[in-house]
């Protein structure tokens, strides 16, 4: 079985290798460090610098390696900040994908399995369910729904196999804390570290279920030796919903340290967004209960204590700049 997982370097990616390679994968990590790192990556693994935005070199790794599977975690998954990097967000989250579409369809890849987001949903009756009709409301969420309905579209066409997963809210040891822009939860860890106030847009009241990625990775990996979940769309992800004021104080105990939370102006976002995971339990027969916060943010801190306090990044690449968040306005010499 050979597999090609395609932001391998990243968060999520470094996981679903690592599982991949327990079951008996060879795999080719393809990533090009924009928000992952080179030492995330298991060195079982062969690692391909690039992007699967660069179609010459997406259509030589697939000519040269014939792979049986295909695991798309690579995206540039700042949901609030699409709005203002439409552009970028529509070629590395859209027009890459469909790169590695066309090449699976050329190739006869058995099995595309594609990580989607709940961005998809938009605002909507929760818990959000896959029978939910999907309205995304932001350019990150119409990209991620656009590939959904594609491999759709592949599948009947060229009888290209997929699986859809969309997960939520994911942390755990890997994610780049440097992100100002996404994953709330090492945003505020790197805060901490670094002695600053937590930031918090509007009054801190929305309400995330926050996923421990060891709750993630393994059926994601999994999914494609499983024939019977082949064109299936799955939530996946934790149960019990928190605010982000909850989740500000339970990172501040589970790093030893406090500071102020500081409220921004409220940006474009759901206010409420949380999903059922029955469909996903009852097909990868799941009976445990997934990792509990605290359990899984104390997990996070003791990796994140020794990675250390980051620089945080900035995206020098607004397209546009009307109604960007304060905090997120780059200073102009």
């Amino acid at each position: 079985m050979k597999s090609l997982v395609t932001g391998g370097a990243g968060f999520i990616g470094a996981h679903v290798v690592n599982e991949l390679l327990e079951l008996g994968h060879e795999v080719v990590v393809l990533d090009d460090l924009s928000g992952g790192f080179e030492e995330n990556v298991n060195s079982q693994a062969q690692f391909v610098k690039g992007s699967v935005v660069d179609a010459e070199l997406v259509e030589k790794l697939f000519s040269d390696h014939k792979f049986d599977y295909v695991y798309h975690l690579a995206a540039y998954a700042a949901e609030g900040l699409s709005h203002f990097i439409r552009r970028f967000n529509y070629q590395n989250n859209l027009i890459g994908s469909i790169n590695l579409i066309n090449e699976s369809i050329k190739t006869k890849v058995k099995c595309f399995v594609f990580t989607s987001s709940i961005a998809v949903y938009g605002t909507g009756q929760v818990p959000l369910k896959e029978t939910t009709i999907p309205i995304p409301e932001d350019p990150y969420g119409i990209a991620k729904l656009a590939i959904e309905q594609d491999l759709k579209s592949a599948n009947e066409m060229f009888g290209l196999d997929f699986v859809i997963f969309r997960p939520h809210n994911v942390y755990g040891r890997y994610q780049n804390i440097a992100d100002k822009y996404r994953n709330v939860v090492g945003i505020f860890m790197n805060q901490l570290m670094q002695g600053k106030e937590l930031s918090v847009f509007g009054d801190g009241n929305q309400t995330r279920a926050f996923s421990h990625v060891s709750d993630i990775a393994p059926y994601i990996a999994k999914s494609a030796q499983m024939k019977e979940v082949y064109g299936e769309t799955f939530n996946i992800g934790a149960d019990k919903e928190y605010t982000v004021n909850e989740l500000a104080k339970t990172v501040m105990n589970s790093m030893g340290l406090s500071q102020d939370i500081i409220h921004h102006e409220a940006r474009n976002e759901v206010m409420h967004a949380y999903a059922d995971h029955s469909k996903v339990r009852a097909a990868f027969n799941i009976q445990d209960e997934f990792m509990s916060l605290e359990d899984g943010l104390n997990e996070m801190a003791d990796w994140a204590k020794n990675v250390g306090a980051l620089e945080s990044s900035v995206f020098g690449n607004i397209e546009i700049e009307e109604n960007l968040p304060p905090s997120w306005v780059v200073k102009k010499s």
